[in-house]
């Protein structure tokens, strides 16, 4: 099987937002859908304003700003405003995109990019949650049940209050589309048949958090002890560090983004180590909650990098030496 052409797994990422979307809705109502239209519409609004400003023709085959889009609004809560949804979403794809030349040139996941400007600049929009089935209409959120995230209570030292089944299915106060670890795992065996993703990235991504939250616990701040020791708690502590904060979420649509990741394959799992450890860094001693975004921008950096370690060339190198 032939790997997809970039239009192609462009559209198979935007195919498997709407499962995640669909739980959303069924969750929260219409307002997700909308804030997802309105993220869409910005994204190809933004598109023909750089075409206009070019002088060029809107390019139709080029597709990726959509889902850049769409990955960047099911990373916010349903309650959170319109004008937050547009100018995250322009500010992703006029500076995270066509400021660096367009798609295959731009060295950070534009979607990283600009759910970094969101975080920082609307942090009380960003990291308050609804609580599912909560009341809220498509224009107006204030009679919303809103409470912050597992995340934020792992990091005050606290034990989360979220039954695992739950946790599993999304059914707890968390971004719009990054809850479900069911539907998530679906998603990415999609994706990986479709070859759209690879395999070495997420694993490398999710072994390097999982014992970083194994053997460095935030439940109840245990600290460094013997990994044999607290057995309870360290797996505690891994369930919920591994199935909230969006992690999930990450390993399917973020990290494996194809501009910005190594090109070399034997580079993929040392890269999402690196992302790993990086991540677990930014929410135990960061300023906010999802660091995974701000890991992915600052590992992105070091993607040329690893594909000059790992080029043919130094291999072949170390075996003559």
């Amino acid at each position: 099987m032939q790997p997809p052409s970039a239009y192609e797994a462009n559209r198979d990422i935007v195919f498997m937002t709407l499962p995640l979307l669909a739980l959303s809705t069924y969750f929260y109502g219409a307002r997700p859908a909308v804030l997802c239209l309105t993220a869409a519409f910005t994204a190809m609004l933004c598109d023909h304003l750089v075409a206009w400003l070019r002088h060029r023709p809107c390019d139709k085959t080029e597709n990726s700003s959509i889902p850049s889009a769409l990955v960047l609004v099911l990373l916010l809560p349903a309650t959170v405003h319109y004008y937050v949804v547009v100018v995250s979403v322009a500010v992703a794809i006029l500076l995270g995109k066509h400021a660096f030349g367009g798609y295959g040139h731009y060295p950070f996941n534009p979607a990283a990019f600009g759910y970094a400007v969101a975080a920082v600049s609307w942090p009380g929009e960003v990291f308050l949650y609804p609580v599912p089935f909560t009341t809220m209409s498509v224009l107006d959120t204030g009679s919303a049940t809103v409470m912050e995230s597992v995340s934020h209570t792992l990091r005050a030292g606290g034990v989360p209050n979220v039954d695992t089944f739950d946790l599993i299915l999304g059914n707890y106060a968390g971004p719009i589309g990054a809850t479900s670890v069911l539907i998530l795992v679906a998603c990415a065996m999609y994706l990986w048949m479709r070859r759209d993703i690879t395999l070495g990235i997420p694993f490398g991504f999710l072994l390097s958090c999982a014992l970083v939250a194994f053997f460095y616990p935030r439940v109840n701040t245990l600290g460094l002890e013997l990994p044999w020791q607290y057995l309870d708690i360290r797996l505690l502590s891994l369930k919920y560090e591994m199935l909230s904060g969006a992690l999930v979420f990450a390993a399917v649509f973020l990290v494996n983004e194809p501009v910005t990741r190594p090109k070399n394959t034997r580079a993929h799992f040392v890269y999402g180590m690196i992302l790993g450890f990086m991540t677990m860094m930014f929410r135990y001693f960061g300023s906010y909650d999802t660091g995974v975004c701000f890991a992915v921008l600052a590992v992105n950096a070091l993607a040329g990098y690893l594909d000059r370690l790992f080029s043919q060339k130094i291999f072949r190198r170390e075996v003559r030496s």
